[in-house]
């Protein structure tokens, strides 16, 4: 597990509590760098290649996350991982529900962004942004903002005050997008798994989760009608 919540026996702490270091973390520094140009440059750059962007982005991430923290390595999918993401997955689409019909009614732009957003599926065929979403996307994302970027957040703060920072973090990411209902949703969704993280869950069951959850309400299941564009072959 990820988020500092080792047996108290292999760590000499107490149940439940985190070991803290120094509030000044080097690699973290750096992996934000990263992860901020990263966004940056995947949201800013030309949009017909956004996906391509995108992979590369979570390449980078995920393998980051996996040299600096190695216990990440171990991370396996269970099928108890399996119901307990699709569960929370559940509920986040029942959160956005509600924040769709929000956002298109009481922010200026809000049905703007949200369609702006869902404009993205047009420039891929479905399977394929699927596969990005399930194989690199989902997973290298869970990796590094909740396996390296919570961690130590934690470690510096500790766990719920860290995992606060951590869910800002991610939310801020989202800044050079300029779509403040993007912005807005990205860090919901980043608090609900950063949350969930805190509290216990596996790391495999976060990707679970973020993976069905990409999928559902990205390309199966929006949360309302959105004008279909023709997809290229």
């Amino acid at each position: 597990m990820t988020t500092g919540s080792e047996p108290a026996a292999a760590t000499g702490r107490a149940p439940g509590s985190i070991e803290r270091r120094p509030r000044f973390d080097t690699l973290l520094t750096a992996g934000l760098i990263g992860a901020y140009g990263a966004f940056a440059a995947t949201f800013r750059g030309p949009r017909d290649r956004f996906w391509d962007r995108m992979t590369h982005t979570g390449l980078g991430l995920g393998t980051f996350a996996l040299a600096a923290e190695p216990e990440l390595r171990g991370t396996r999918v269970r099928p108890r991982d399996v119901a307990l993401g699709l569960a929370s997955a559940a509920g986040l689409y029942g959160v956005f529900r509600f924040g769709d019909r929000a956002a298109r009614r009481i922010m200026p732009k809000g049905a703007e962004d949200i369609d702006d957003v869902y404009a993205l599926r047009s420039l891929r065929p479905r399977i394929e942004i699927a596969a990005r979403l399930a194989l690199v996307i989902g997973p290298a994302e869970e990796l590094f903002w909740r396996g390296f970027v919570l961690r130590r957040s934690q470690l510096s703060y500790g766990r719920w005050k860290g995992a606060a920072i951590a869910a800002l973090k991610y939310g801020g990411a989202h800044l050079p997008t300029g779509n403040a209902t993007l912005i807005g949703a990205a860090t919901a969704a980043g608090a609900y798994w950063t949350a969930l993280a805190a509290a216990g869950m596996p790391m495999g069951s976060l990707v679970v989760s973020h993976v069905a959850w990409d999928i559902w309400i990205f390309l199966l299941q929006p949360t309302q009608p959105v004008p279909e564009a023709p997809a290229p072959v």
